[in-house]
Order: structure tokens, then C-alpha cells, then sequence
């Protein structure tokens, strides 16, 4: 019945859309990639703002159902408040005698099984697709690399434009459309190219050049470098869309440090943190009773300890999932003693901090050399070393 209901809802949104696109003239940015999406949406939102009318949401809108909600600026209803889902669809109905008063919408596209992605071109088609990166994810339904890349890859197929991040792609799908393909990053091949980055008290500065020839003078509240591409993007797609240079690096300078699901930063030995909540909301709440033994053994059950493509190391707890990912064939931790590190994460405390550059969860592990934590009890990077973890 849920099923039933929802595909339903889908098929009168997806067409509500489809008329909305018909009559009026905007453009849509949609984002996708393994991680930073969000950052990257609210980057290129933000600086978009500087000179058009943005239509956005700042959580992570991403599915099938909640899209169109985004373009039509609603909240979403809890799936059988069917008054809501009323008022949702005779609001949306209204929107459509009116003219639409955004000129860009910037959606985020999320996926959690090959072909999530594909199904947008149901009803959408996107004058501009940024593809963040291609590393591992929900490797628990995407085999290998190869397989995240058709996925994130397929955005192209209702694409015009399809912006890559090179520096955090690991393989691209061997049939994607070259000819829609720009490259953006600091590696050699990208067309805009990000160089010349200082870091300056609280924030970084950089330039991004295309095809050798600087077009942007860029500063970035950010805590961590791997946030400059959410900026560096943002930037380029205001300029496609006639922002000025004076606009592009006004909205950049109203991007505040990343807050939200997921946080990236440079780690110890030049790897990426990837810190974010864990989505998966089948798991019941613990109640503490019994015995504390008893607690914390449910509790070390909810964690898991994998490895991707000898280059990824994930720890997945019952709130954050944290990937620690290296770009060489060795990986930053090795799991000789899994059954301590899961005792470990399972004392620790696991609920993100609101506004916070990176959640405890991941300083806590000592594996950011950006952080420090003076308290006996974050002194896990040493911890784990004592106890037969190769860092």
C-alpha cells in the first residue's frame, strides 16, 4: 500500500513538474557524486544568489518523491498525511497559473541502488549536472568502483552540460557522452583549474583558470581545502550563467563553513575524512536497561568495519558512518583488532554537533591534523595504536 501511495504521489509530482518546466523558463543545476553534495548544492545556491533568484533547500532533499517538492517550495509531509499531500498538490496546481519567480533551481540528486540516479529523467532535465566525485559508496549494492560510476555517470543522459570533479574521480562509466564532460579540480587535464590556493587566517583564497587564463579570484570561509571545489564550482556555473566576477566573489564570500550531513577534510597522511550521519532509520533506538555490559554489546552491534578497494576504510556506527579514503593502494587503517575498535566507537558519543566544521565523531579518532583535542578521552589515535591498529 505504502508503495502504491508513493508511486502515485511520484507520477502527479513528476507531471506537475513537467508542466511547470513547459511554461517557464529557468534553469536547473542538479548535483550528484559519492560525497559533497550538499556543500556543493549549498555552494552553488549561495553564489547564485548574488545576482539570480535561487530556488533551493538546504537539507538533503535528494529522492524521487522529494525533489519536485524543492522546486515547488514545500516541506515534506509525512507519507500518509494525506491533508498535507493534498495541499502540496492544489498549491503546486495554483503555481502553475502563476509565473515561476526563480530563475536558477539547484537540486541535490541522491542515490542508494544502481539506477536511483537514472529515474530523474523521468521528469527532469538539467541545464547543468556537477558530479562532485565517483568514490566508494553503499558498496553494500555497487559491487565495485565501476559500478558507482555508471550510477553517478548516468546523470549525463538528461544532462546538457556534465561539470567532473578530477581530483575525486576515481573511473568514469566507459560510454558517457565525452562531448558533454568539463573537467574541474587542481589535477593536470582539468579545464578550469583551480591554483594559486593560500590558506589566510580563517579561510582559503585561490584562483580558478580556464584553459590557462584566470577567470576568477575566489575566498572560501572553509575548514577544510576539500571544500574549495564546492566553491571553486559554484563559481564556475555563476559565470556560465552571466554573474560577474564582482557577484561570483561576493556570493562566495556568503558561504559559511559546511555544516550538515556530511563533512570533509584533509586527514593525517594526505587522506580524505568523510564524516556523515548514517541514514539508515530501520534501526530502533537503544533504551538503556540491563546491564551495562548487556548496553554496551547492543550497542557494538550496530557497528561495522569495511574495506573498499584497498583504498577505503569505513567505520559504520549506529548515527555517523566515517570513511577515511586514500588515493594510493594502502589504506589508512587496518583492522587487526576490529572487535576493539567497535567497543571504542560504541563509548563514544555519536550525534553530530549542529554547525560544527566536523562532527566529534571524526576528531575524536585524531585523524585530522587540522584538530587537536586536549582531553584525555579524544586521545583515540593513540589508543588505537597501543592496541594493534596499523595507522
Amino acid at each position: 500500500m505504502k508503495t502504491f501511495f508513493k508511486n502515485l504521489l511520484v507520477k502527479i509530482l513528476s507531471g506537475q513538474v513537467k508542466r511547470l518546466r513547459e511554461k517557464n523558463k529557468f534553469k536547473i543545476v542538479g548535483v550528484v557524486g559519492s560525497i559533497g553534495k550538499t556543500s556543493t548544492k549549498i555552494a552553488i545556491a549561495k553564489v547564485l544568489q548574488s545576482g539570480l533568484r535561487v530556488q533551493y533547500q538546504e537539507g538533503n532533499y535528494n529522492d524521487f518523491v522529494s525533489v519536485p517538492l524543492v522546486i515547488f517550495g514545500h516541506e515534506m509531509p509525512g507519507i500518509w498525511n494525506i491533508f498535507s499531500w493534498a495541499w502540496v498538490l492544489i498549491g503546486n496546481e495554483f503555481q502553475l497559473t502563476t509565473k515561476y519567480p526563480f530563475d536558477v533551481v539547484v537540486l541535490e540528486l541522491g542515490t542508494d541502488h544502481p539506477g536511483d540516479i537514472n529515474k530523474f529523467r523521468f521528469y527532469l532535465y538539467l541545464d547543468y549536472a556537477v558530479i562532485t566525485a565517483i568514490t566508494p559508496e553503499h558498496m553494500e549494492f555497487f559491487k565495485t568502483i565501476e559500478e558507482v560510476a555508471i550510477e553517478e555517470g548516468s546523470v549525463s543522459y538528461f544532462s546538457d552540460t556534465v561539470f567532473i570533479n578530477k581530483d575525486l574521480t576515481e573511473s568514469l562509466p566507459e560510454n558517457i557522452d565525452h562531448k558533454k564532460i568539463i573537467f574541474y579540480g587542481k589535477d593536470f587535464g582539468s579545464a578550469y583549474k583551480i591554483e594559486n590556493v593560500a590558506k589566510i587566517k580563517n579561510k582559503f583564497d585561490f584562483d580558478v583558470t580556464f584553459e590557462g587564463k584566470k577567470i576568477l579570484d575566489l575566498s572560501s570561509p572553509s575548514v577544510s581545502e576539500v571544500q574549495i571545489y564546492s566553491v571553486a564550482i559554484a563559481g564556475i556555473i555563476g559565470s556560465r550563467l552571466g554573474l560577474s566576477n564582482e557577484e561570483i566573489q561576493k556570493g562566495s564570500e556568503m558561504i559559511e563553513s559546511f555544516a550538515g550531513r556530511m563533512q570533509e577534510l584533509r586527514g593525517i597522511k594526505n587522506s580524505i575524512i568523510i564524516d556523515e550521519t548514517n541514514p539508515n532509520e530501520s534501526i530502533p533506538k537503544i533504551k538503556k536497561r540491563d546491564s551495562e555490559h548487556t548496553y554496551l554489546q547492543r550497542q557494538m552491534s550496530d557497528i561495522t568495519l569495511n574495506r573498499f578497494n584497498k583504498t577505503t576504510t569505513e567505520l559504520k556506527g549506529r548515527d555517523h558512518v566515517l570513511r577515511i579514503m586514500k588515493t594510493i593502494n594502502k589504506p589508512i587503517i587496518e583492522f587487526k583488532n576490529p572487535k576493539l575498535i567497535q567497543e571504542m566507537i560504541a563509548k563514544q558519543q555519536e550525534k553530530q554537533e549542529v554547525n560544527k566544521p566536523i562532527s566529534d565523531f571524526a576528531l575524536k579518532y585524531g585523524l585530522s591534523p587540522h584538530f587537536r583535542c586536549l582531553k584525555e578521552e579524544c586521545n583515540i589515535i593513540d589508543l588505537l595504536k597501543q592496541k594493534g591498529v596499523a595507522l
